[in-house]
């Protein structure tokens, strides 16, 4: 059956690709308390029962069937504006008399795939390129076109604090079911999109990804126009408008609270009903593109890496540190510095992979490139071997004690802390973290002292608690964790 723009095939099961099942466990999407306590303590959460799927109905009174969506996902509400500090406040921003036009822009459509990762732009310089069948490398993320995937080991866990971090991880991890609902939502819109922009490519990107995300985490399109740069404060703006008109009226019944924000990179936000996702849509901003892949590489290359990442971020969501609209830290500026900090250990953990392979990551290379960097690059093997408690531990000190963050940068691209540069995007910043790719502050919305001792704070606490008691249900309770995904 049809469902105004989703195509679904009742009492059949949708194959999975292989490519999508990397990392994944088979934890169901909703589970009962007890079930969550029992395999939270013994570690197993292949024991957790399958929830029952929930049916959906549309405009059309058509029952569409799909799993459990993540709670948090459920009734949630957006920031009023006047709670956004503002130099940093988004503002809904409309277009007038914007009608749907066809925009004719250069980059080259290919032939349809279902899949979303630059690979999928077919071009003879991409036919002709060799791609060494490397054992032991990072999982690559088209099957059709490399080796079939390496299965993941996680790593091991002796010690109650390790345990209990790599339980949260495994509880927490994004499933095959979640990537494959924002698959889809992104493959439909982009058949909607093309009309307008008929050589344009919707791109899935951040968390989704790169290895990173969690249930609960939101879908992250960028839409590429053209190859050329597009002005953020005028062009993007004006392709956004008319991609937001078409959410607002054509896709209405199952897209809904389509907003244009006007940021620095201007977005629009929305949420599919289909999916029960909320999703942040640029135009253009590439660079996301090129370092999902890199962070891709680092979650993969090392076993602690994931797990580490996934509770750094859960913990600095239920500290309320994790929200750049309300001037703390963003999820993307949480795990460089994570990386960084495992870089930077006596027996670092982590190279640095823009040092070492510095052609698989040129901010230079074609997108249609970009992600066969992962597929190349072997497994790094560290002489450290600090469990995932100790680690955690480690992670808090570095920045509650050693970090000087008066005159220094996180640069995961140099693996160590560099002084801080004097332009104008570091002036007066409290937090400077690098991008890797193109030079920017990825923490410049932490820009008022009170927020930046809250931050400061919560390291130190964190960091005193788990050295006396190494219990992490002390600074973040795991079953209410978990619970929420």
């Amino acid at each position: 059956m049809q469902v105004k723009g989703y195509m679904f095939t009742s009492n059949r099961k949708e194959h999975v690709p292989k490519f999508l099942q990397l990392g994944s466990s088979t934890l169901p999407a909703k589970t009962s308390t007890t079930d969550l306590s029992r395999a939270l303590l013994s570690g197993n959460l292949a024991t957790v029962p399958a929830g029952r799927p929930q049916s959906l109905t549309y405009g059309n009174g058509s029952p569409v069937h799909l799993s459990d969506a993540p709670a948090s996902f459920r009734g949630r509400k957006r920031l009023r504006e006047q709670s956004i500090p503002e130099d940093v406040k988004r503002q809904r921003f409309h277009s007038h008399r914007c009608e749907t036009t066809v925009v004719n822009q250069v980059v080259p459509l290919p032939e349809e795939r279902r899949y979303s990762f630059p690979g999928s732009i077919r071009s003879p310089l991409f036919r002709a390129h060799y791609v060494p069948d490397l054992t032991s490398c990072v999982p690559p993320l088209q099957d059709s076109l490399f080796p079939r995937p390496i299965e993941t080991t996680l790593p091991v866990a002796k010690d109650k604090l390790s345990q209990q971090v790599l339980a949260l991880f495994q509880a927490c991890q994004q499933q095959t079911c979640d990537l494959n609902r924002k698959e889809l939502c992104r493959t439909e819109l982009q058949r909607e999109i093309q009309r307008i922009f008929p050589q344009s490519r919707l791109f899935l990107v951040g968390s989704s990804l790169n290895g990173f995300g969690t249930r609960s985490s939101d879908g992250d399109l960028c839409l590429v126009v053209k190859e050329e740069p597009v002005n953020q404060k005028t062009e993007a703006r004006h392709i956004l408008s008319l991609v937001h008109k078409l959410f607002s009226t054509k896709l209405s019944t199952y897209i809904e609270r389509p907003q244009l924000i006007r940021a620095k990179v201007p977005i629009v936000k929305f949420r599919d009903k289909v999916s029960c996702v909320e999703f942040d849509l640029n135009v253009n901003n590439v660079v996301g593109i090129r370092n999902t892949f890199l962070l891709r590489t680092y979650a993969y290359i090392e076993n602690r890496v994931r797990p580490l990442v996934l509770v750094v971020k859960k913990w600095a969501s239920f500290h309320d540190i994790n929200d750049a609209s309300r001037g703390t830290l963003s999820s993307y500026s949480l795990v460089l510095m994570v990386l960084h900090y495992l870089q930077t250990l006596p027996d670092p953990i982590l190279p640095s992979l823009q040092k070492i392979y510095p052609e698989s990551f040129d901010p230079t290379m074609q997108l249609h490139l970009v992600h066969q960097a992962p597929c190349t690059i072997p497994r790094y093997l560290s002489k450290n071997g600090s469990s995932l408690g100790d680690l955690l531990i480690g992670f808090f000190k570095y920045y509650a004690t050693e970090f000087d963050w008066s005159h220094q940068m996180i640069s995961v691209r140099e693996a160590k802390a560099i002084p801080r540069p004097d332009g104008i995007e570091w002036r007066n910043k409290f937090i400077c973290v690098e991008e890797p790719f193109d030079g920017t502050n990825t923490a410049r919305a932490v820009h008022e002292k009170q927020k930046f001792d809250t931050i400061k704070g919560e390291f130190m606490k964190s960091w005193q608690i788990l050295q006396e008691k190494k219990d992490l249900n002390r600074i973040l309770p795991l079953r209410t964790t978990i619970q929420k995904r």
